[in-house]
């Protein structure tokens, strides 16, 4: 069996374990899943015609915060979610499951590839059900063509991968899952500071160039710009750098610390 063959079928064995693993254990997907969810019920109902009004410059409307928010919520559903997979990788490594793996005559990175395929499916299950939330409450996007609504998925799911290889690097080097979830913390709080609930320009001037550069801010604007029509500029460089760089540095980093023989 060729090396390619081998890594092709010890992967597929591994995602289906984390798949499983994720089926019999939801509640850790679930938890994640509800703060993007309650979020968006909170900014529409709650806080929706404040926060429109201020946004349309006086003439609150609901609908208008809808198509503003949900871009944001998709990509904070992201970076919610993949905390799943910092934690499931901590558990591996703290069980001794990681240090059985590295003696079987597995492919080396098989496990990585299977936690990092699993995040990105859960991830992607994950945004469906907050896509139909929010279309459920009234988000429409009637101008996006069919080739918008392809790259807005693409860019989702690229992005989804950055973060996962994030967060599996996370996990790789937590001693515990407890501080794996508090090392991954700032995936969700990124978005908070970002442009997904306001515009960056209405933000204190110093903290201005920190939310507009910042990962989060570039790939939802981009997104609003496939699905509402408006002006991605330099955001889809900036979104498609950043995915690059993270999968890269994830992918380094995770690799680095799996390979390195335990003590």
């Amino acid at each position: 069996m060729s090396t390619l063959s081998l890594a092709v079928r010890d992967s597929a064995t591994m995602l289906r374990r984390n798949l499983l693993h994720a089926r019999r254990y939801p509640s850790m997907t679930l938890n994640l899943l509800l703060t993007p969810i309650m979020l968006l019920l909170l900014f529409v109902y709650i806080f929706g015609d404040v926060m429109s009004a201020g946004i349309g410059g006086g003439s609150a409307d609901r609908s208008d915060y809808i198509a503003y928010i949900v871009p944001g919520l998709l990509m904070m559903t992201i970076g919610s979610t993949v905390i799943g997979a910092a934690i499931s990788v901590s558990m591996d490594m703290s069980e001794g499951l990681v240090a059985r793996f590295r003696t079987m005559a597995i492919h080396r990175g098989s496990l990585l590839v299977g936690h990092v395929l699993g995040s990105v499916l859960q991830v992607l299950a994950s945004l469906i059900l907050v896509g139909a939330v929010a279309v459920a409450i009234g988000f429409r996007s009637t101008d996006a063509t069919a080739l918008e609504w392809v790259a807005a998925l693409g860019l989702l799911a690229l992005f989804a991968l950055a973060l996962t290889w994030i967060a599996v690097g996370m996990g790789m080097a937590s001693p515990n899952p407890e501080a794996a979830s508090n090392m991954a913390m700032p995936l969700i709080l990124l978005p908070l500071i970002s442009s997904a609930f306001i515009p960056a320009h209405t933000m204190p001037g110093w903290f201005q160039p920190i939310a507009e550069y910042q990962p989060f801010t570039p790939a939802i604007e981009t997104l609003r710009g496939l699905l509402l029509g408006t002006e991605i500029g330099h955001n889809g460089w900036l979104a498609l750098a950043w995915c690059l760089a993270l999968t890269a540095l994830g992918h380094r980093w995770s690799t680095s610390v799996y390979n390195r023989d335990p003590r």
